[in-house]
């Protein structure tokens, strides 16, 4: 048994999991959000596992069948589609998940809050916000429409960097630093923002929890508890999100200046790439009652 085959199997399992989690999340959210306790924010939980089955089925398509040796597939219109739209889904799911957590701080903020003035629990505004986010990644991935080929119509003297079946031929140096500052702004700021409104529910919840007692006298003692889970899910949806970003750019800068050439390394950093829509759904559906009933 060859290392490729063991490689696709294991990639392929690993992302199939994934992708059953993402499609039974988005099939339960959407069948929350047209019940009676329809939530807007459960608009970002369907969009969220959207785009996560979309990136990964994009992803371990090529893969999976270029690990298993399957003939090439893809023309030079195949290989664009398939990693343009793999980066802007990748990016709109870092998008989401921040807006996710911002909707989320508002939604258990007081009345009074500042953060209430936000405006952002409604479905006009949500909407607006997630065709914002298609907008901006379909713009800043859009370098990758000039420089992506397939390998069968091109020397291997011409190629950067490999993706399966497609390569990255090398570009204008100002115009790809041009893009990358882009990337590289729109992660500092939305994780900023994420950073922002999750400290804030950190806050939250360390007066919630002084507060105990009161809540368990008042008559809105199951909402809050109720609310508090969902804060508990949106922050450790944060957290590994967090965990698989980060860890990916370390290991990324280390294989560019040391490891270029170490195969098991790259392995791992293309698990990473994907971890995060793989894991997501799994935090989600334990923590969720709701959720838990629709799967019976």
């Amino acid at each position: 048994m060859s290392l490729r085959f063991v490689k696709g199997t294991i990639f392929l399992c690993l992302s199939g999991v994934g992708i059953v989690g993402n499609i039974f999340s988005f099939l339960a959210y959407v069948h929350m959000f047209n019940s009676t306790k329809k939530k807007y924010i459960h608009l970002l939980f369907i969009h969220l596992a959207f785009t996560n089955s979309i990136m990964l089925l994009l992803k371990v398509t090529p893969k999976t069948l270029a690990y298993f040796g399957v003939e090439n597939f893809l023309e030079d219109v195949g290989c664009m589609i398939f990693i343009y739209l793999e980066r802007v889904t990748r990016g709109i799911s870092i998008c989401t998940t921040c807006l996710l957590t911002l909707v989320q701080a508002i939604t258990i903020s007081p009345r009074d809050s500042v953060w209430r003035k936000l405006k952002l629990q409604s479905g006009r505004h949500i909407f607006s916000s997630l065709l914002f986010f298609w907008i901006l990644n379909s713009s800043i991935s859009m370098n990758l429409l000039f420089h992506i080929k397939n390998i069968s119509s091109m020397n291997t003297s011409q190629i950067t960097r490999s993706e399966g079946y497609c390569y990255f031929l090398p570009g204008n140096l100002v115009m790809r630093w041009i893009f990358l500052a882009l990337m590289v702004l729109r992660d500092a700021v939305f994780q900023g923002i994420m950073a922002v409104a999750s400290g804030y529910m950190v806050f939250l919840l360390h007066q919630h929890h002084q507060h105990v007692l009161y809540l368990q006298r008042s008559k809105f003692a199951y909402k809050t508890r109720h609310e508090m889970k969902a804060v508990h899910s949106v922050l450790l949806l944060m957290l590994c999100f967090l965990f698989f970003y980060w860890t990916e750019c370390v290991l990324s800068l280390f294989l560019s200046f040391f490891l270029e050439s170490y195969f098991m390394m790259v392995n791992i950093q293309e698990f990473l790439r994907v971890g995060y829509a793989i894991l997501s759904p799994f935090i989600l559906i334990p923590k969720d009652r709701n959720v838990a009933q629709c799967w019976h």
